[in-house]
């Protein structure tokens, strides 16, 4: 029986909503990130990058660099750039785009359905970036960008949706990366006990993106003792599993070290079927793996005999890579921490990974095809973990949009 929320967001007032709501500002490369931060003064990221221009510079993910952030948050409010909704809220979100149409309900999710199996992780975190993350809502007190979850297709709950939708939205812009942006905001009692009573129909609630984010959540509500709901929630998008889309995650490897050509080739050949292409190549099916290499693309297709098919990690593509590549040849035994490996998401084009390569020391790249969602669910279900870096889940939210104040 999963559980959702409504609360007082914190968004943009209309007439800035497409200049304040930003993609998370680690996904900006430097020197974009520094001319977002010049050219606009209304985006959120001066709120997550306080520091921008100032000369008292204090240590990233430290209580006093969060300090400072919530003290821009709070004035981008005194400038009434945000502003409080005034009263609890659930709200619809539709981001456009060129591989899809992507529409859900932004709510709080509870963290009992974390405890209880009802929300479901597939992932393992970073004890210490769980802590960092517990650090900041500590001291910043909201949530700015929402986890991704997603449930089994519910026609009743579509209905709200297509019902406000109809409507004209609250919001509506697009930003240069292609994307136009819509949200319509629910705060009729009617619908919205409608759709807490067709959430507690739900039973199972994946998550998509955003694992880190819920252990820190968890961490904060088990601090404490308020009978406050808020604090036992987190900032969520619900959203139908067979909306969502699955890209790869690709990987990059700088240098295979002191491995003469021929000499790694013959080591994949003996769990792999290698096929030289002609031009570049993209994965058709499952077990097989496009690799780039000393110019030329390979096709190589896992051997039956390598994996096994009905376990819920070992047939993973991405784990293939791992166990009969990476580690065993390569000498890569940890994705989280080897600097030799950079994912590429596979929603860039093919270009970007050749570049890589060609540009790299004796490296090499490895394609994969996406997985599938029902992959996921029977890791999750297994309470088993995907390899790091395994799927690339869009839609990405935009930060700054509706906060959620703890």
């Amino acid at each position: 029986m999963a559980k959702i929320l409504p609360f007082k967001a914190v968004r943009p007032k209309r007439s800035v909503a497409n200049l304040l709501a930003s993609r998370p500002f680690y996904t900006y490369k430097k020197h974009l990130l520094e001319a977002k931060l010049e050219g606009n003064p209304f985006t959120f990221l001066h709120v997550i990058n306080p520091e921008f221009n100032k000369e008292d510079r204090t240590e990233p993910n430290s209580k006093e660099r969060f300090e400072k952030v919530f003290s821009k948050y709070n004035e981008f409010k005194s400038l009434a750039y945000l502003q409080k909704e005034e009263k609890d809220s659930l709200y619809i979100y539709r981001q456009t785009t060129s591989f899809g149409v992507f529409t859900g309900i932004i709510g709080g999710a509870a963290v009992k359905d974390i405890e209880n199996g009802t929300i479901k992780p597939h992932e393992k975190t970073l004890s210490k970036r769980e802590e960092t993350f517990k650090l900041y809502l500590d001291t910043c007190k909201f949530h700015a960008e929402p986890v991704l979850l997603s449930y089994l297709e519910n026609k009743n709950i579509d209905l709200i949706i297509k019902k406000y939708t109809s409507l004209r939205p609250e919001y509506e812009f697009s930003t240069t990366d292609l994307k136009s942006h819509e949200l319509w905001v629910i705060n009729s009692k009617d619908d919205m006990n409608f759709l807490i009573e067709e959430f507690k129909h739900i039973n199972d609630i994946y998550v998509a993106d955003g694992h880190h984010r819920i252990a820190s959540s968890k961490l904060y509500s088990e601090s404490k003792e308020t009978k406050n709901e808020i604090a036992h929630h987190f900032l969520s998008f619900f959203i139908s599993e067979k909306s969502l889309k699955i890209f790869a995650y690709n990987r990059f490897i700088k240098s295979i070290g002191n491995l003469k050509a021929e000499e790694f080739i013959t080591k994949i050949a003996s769990h792999f079927t290698v096929e030289i292409m002609k031009s570049a190549f993209q994965p058709n099916k499952k077990h097989e793996i496009g690799m780039y290499f000393n110019g030329k693309w390979y096709n190589l297709v896992a051997k039956p005999s390598s994996y096994i098919e009905d376990h819920p990690t070992s047939s993973l593509d991405t784990q293939i890579l791992s166990e009969l590549i990476l580690d065993p040849i390569l000498g890569i035994k940890d994705l989280k921490t080897d600097n030799r490996v950079d994912f590429v998401n596979g929603a860039r084009d093919l270009s970007n990974i050749i570049e890589m390569v060609d540009n790299s020391d004796n490296g090499v790249a490895f394609v994969l095809y996406p997985h599938v969602f029902e992959e996921i669910k029977r890791v999750s279900n297994s309470k088993k973990s995907m390899p790091p870096k395994s799927t690339w889940i869009e839609p990405k939210l935009r930060s700054g949009l509706t906060v959620y104040e703890l």
